[in-house]
């Protein structure tokens, strides 16, 4: 039975080959570091952004299995430094021997499923997230007023300091918060016309005005914030309501978080990519290298030339060594039929 993709490995090739091995190793471990770091940065701006993103948005998970595959993937880099360096040497491999096979297993099955599903999700989540940010961002809006509301009282404060740092206002423009009820009603007095006025004239009996919070102003513009009576061109001399980013953000909060996210996305992709290749070729090389070396019982200056492979026969033998060594050893045992007995000798007839 031929082994899979067998490679003749002389004395200074099998070197060569411990070497790059031991420095692709750490290149590895420094992408998986680096995957690891950059998934606990998006983690924490998810963390940062929950409140503006639908509970049901699955790109919560990228993050997740991109951590768990960077840790894999430095810890693959780590023991295939150690393996490779310690096989220069037939003193120090032994030890490292028992846990190169895990390693294979573990690398292959365990780091290798995880850096696709981690990529695959990269490269599908992100269209979720228009979906789930125009539902959070909607919900946020509408709970800016409830500050008294158990589970809600942080709204105000989280969406203000969202558009100030952002430098966004409403979803998707600045008239998104003349559709919302965005003063709390403790703070309307009942006994002004114009506000009852505005109460009895909406169905739901909301207040709605015209107006933006303080937050959704330019601390660059020339001139005070206009936040009141946005929509009447007359209220503000100098002022052209078709031109608010004069005095107020321009852009929606929701574009600005969807390119923000999508670019973090974009980038942990590219990072999982090139995790994913060193992985690949580090794993390949150590299997080589691993079969190499029990060819001459580990010892990587022995003399002659050796044979490194992927498997030690193919799929198609295996799976036939596999069944029969199975038939074999489920095949009923023929039953022994028990002996004939001799028929009994007639004697001589009595007298």
């Amino acid at each position: 039975m031929a082994p899979v993709l067998p490679l003749v490995l002389p004395l200074q090739p099998r070197i060569r080959l411990a070497q790059g091995l031991w420095l692709l190793s750490w290149l590895l471990a420094l992408a998986g570091g680096l995957t690891l770091l950059y998934s606990g940065h998006l983690q924490v701006q998810l963390w940062h952004l929950s409140t503006f993103l639908a509970p049901s948005c699955p790109f919560a998970a990228l993050p997740r299995v991109a951590l768990a595959a960077g840790a894999v993937a430095l810890g693959t880099g780590l023991v295939g430094a150690g393996t490779s360096r310690a096989s220069l040497d037939a003193a120090q491999y032994p030890p490292w021997r028992k846990v190169l096979g895990p390693l294979l297993v573990v690398g292959t099955a365990g780091g290798g499923g995880l850096l696709v599903l981690a990529l695959g999700l990269a490269l599908a989540l992100p269209g979720s997230l228009d979906t789930g940010l125009e539902e959070g961002l909607g919900t946020a809006l509408v709970h800016y007023k409830d500050t008294e509301v158990p589970g809600h009282c942080h709204a105000k404060r989280l969406l203000d300091e969202l558009q100030l740092r952002h430098h966004c206002c409403g979803r998707h423009g600045y008239k998104d918060w003349f559709g919302v009820q965005w003063v709390s009603s403790r703070y309307l007095d009942p006994n002004d016309q114009d506000v009852v006025d505005r109460i009895q004239s909406n169905v739901e009996g909301l207040y709605l005005i015209d107006g933006v919070p303080f937050s959704c102003c330019n601390p660059h513009s020339p001139r005070p914030c206009l936040q009141n009576r946005l929509s009447d061109p007359h209220a503000h001399p100098l002022f052209d309501p078709r031109q608010p980013n004069l005095n107020l953000w321009a852009q929606g909060c929701h574009g600005v978080l969807l390119g923000h996210l999508q670019g973090l996305a974009s980038t942990l992709g590219s990072m999982l990519a090139v995790t994913f290749l060193l992985q690949t070729l580090v794993l390949l090389g150590l299997r080589y290298l691993q079969t190499a070396l029990e060819g001459l019982r580990g010892v990587i200056d022995g003399e002659g030339e050796t044979q490194g492979y992927l498997f030690p026969s193919g799929l198609k033998d295996m799976l036939q060594t596999a069944w029969r060594q199975g038939g074999v050893a489920h095949r009923p045992a023929p039953e022994e039929t028990p002996p004939e007995e001799a028929p009994p000798k007639e004697g001589p007839p009595e007298a």
